[in-house]
């Protein structure tokens, strides 16, 4: 990221959890654009939605005044998660996904997934010694 871009009024770009999240999205969307047509409306928006999902409350929850917020924002984004992970598994047991796809992307939520959770109890922390 260069320097502009942080101070562009885009200070989520900055936080390594907003950043595993936007790669997830990317991979998400690029492999659910092989899906049925007929899905398109149905298991790859859902998926497509919560990946965006997590990626989009962090940007938003980063905005928010107070760490409460932002906390709030960040638990939104921990239960797409959690959402996408299930999907992912409906998605492979259907036949839409191949095992290694799944793998591959499911190695990629893991890592937003505790990123996200590292940066919520960094905020929690944030919060407790600043009395927010």
């Amino acid at each position: 990221m260069t320097t502009s871009q942080a101070s562009n009024g885009k200070p989520y770009e900055r936080l390594k959890a907003w950043a595993a999240c936007h790669q997830l999205v990317l991979a998400v969307y690029r492999t659910t654009s092989k899906w049925p047509k007929d899905e398109m409306y149905g298991l790859t928006a859902q998926v497509r939605r919560s990946a965006f999902s997590a990626a989009v409350n962090i940007s938003e929850g980063s905005m928010r005044r107070g760490s409460r917020e932002f906390r709030r924002f960040l638990d939104i984004s921990l239960g797409s998660l959690a959402e996408l992970s299930y999907t992912l598994t409906l998605a492979t047991e259907l036949g839409y996904l191949q095992t290694e796809q799944q793998t591959e992307v499911e190695i990629l939520r893991d890592h937003a997934n505790r990123l996200t959770w590292g940066l919520y109890r960094a905020i929690s922390k944030a919060a407790n010694a600043g009395g927010k």
